[in-house]
């Protein structure tokens, strides 16, 4: 536990230290136990729970004001904006 703890720059009494490795050993006792499940034939899921989304139309709600804003664009070449070039 006190390479874990180094690389992880904490500094741990023995006793936090002891505390930590069982807690860490529970973790992985943990990921052992769920590799073990098998998961054959189960279909993936993109939330646990069943989820409906809220949709809302697709419609444009704000005005194509993009000549306005190119217009007072210090640089523009076939509608897109140029910039001083920043890395040789």
């Amino acid at each position: 536990m006190a390479r874990i703890a180094e690389l992880a720059r904490l500094e741990l009494t023995p006793a936090e230290a002891d505390r930590s490795l069982v807690q860490l050993n529970r973790v992985l006792e943990l990921i052992e136990a769920l590799q073990a499940v098998d998961t054959a034939g189960v279909a993936p899921m993109t939330h646990a729970g069943d989820m409906v989304l809220r949709l809302r139309p697709d419609a444009v709600t704000e005005p194509d004001r993009r000549d306005d804003y190119q217009r007072v664009a210090p640089a523009v070449d076939h509608g897109l904006y140029l910039v001083p070039r920043v890395i040789e």
